[in-house]
C-alpha cells in the first residue's frame, strides 16, 4: 500500500494504492482507466485541460467496470480490446476527501471513492479523430510515461505493477 496527497483543483486529496484489492461495494468506484500495451508501447491520451494520461473515465449506469473500460478506451484512444482476455484487473486507488476541508457533502463524489485500474492489450487501433474530450493520442516506451504523466506518482506505481502481469 502506497499513500500520496495531490492537490486538486485546490484541494488536499488522499490517495492510497490498493494492488488486486477487490471492492465489495461497486457504488464507491468513481471511475476505471486502463494501461493500454500495443507492441509493448503504452497508450496515452490528451485530455483536454488535464494533459496527458491513461484513457478512462466514469462508469455509466448499467455498465460493469470492464465494459466502462472497454467504452473509455474507444472513445478516447480509438483502440479496441474486445478479445476475452485482453483486460487484467491491476487494483484500485482510494481517492478519500476525509482530510479536504472544501468537500461537499452529497456533491459528484463520494467522501471515500474508487478508481480502478487495469491492464489492456489493444488489439485493435482504429484511426484518431478527436471527436470526444481527447485531443490527442501517442504512443510511448514504458520508461518515457513518467515524463508525460505528473498528476501523481501512483501512475507510475500502476504502470510498473502492469508491466509484471
Amino acid at each position: 500500500m502506497i499513500q500520496q496527497y495531490v492537490n486538486w483543483s485546490g484541494q488536499s486529496i488522499k490517495l492510497t494504492w490498493l494492488p488486486q484489492q477487490i471492492l465489495q461495494e461497486s457504488s464507491k468506484v468513481t471511475s476505471v482507466h486502463g494501461i493500454c500495451f500495443h507492441h509493448g508501447r503504452v497508450l496515452l491520451v490528451y485530455v483536454k485541460n488535464r494533459g496527458f494520461n491513461y484513457p478512462g473515465g466514469h462508469v455509466e449506469f448499467g455498465e460493469t467496470p470492464e465494459e466502462a473500460l472497454h467504452r473509455e478506451a474507444l472513445e478516447e484512444g480509438y483502440v479496441k480490446g474486445y478479445v476475452k482476455g485482453s483486460i487484467q484487473y491491476i487494483g484500485a486507488i482510494e481517492v478519500s476527501h476525509e482530510e479536504n476541508p472544501f468537500f461537499i457533502e452529497g456533491g459528484k463524489y463520494p467522501m471515500i471513492g474508487y478508481q480502478l485500474f487495469y491492464k489492456m492489450t489493444i488489439e485493435e487501433c482504429l484511426p484518431f479523430w478527436g471527436e470526444h474530450e481527447t485531443i490527442d493520442r501517442i504512443w510511448v516506451e514504458p520508461e518515457g510515461v513518467p515524463d508525460l504523466i505528473n498528476d501523481h506518482k501512483l501512475a507510475h506505481v500502476i504502470l510498473q505493477e502492469a508491466l509484471t502481469i
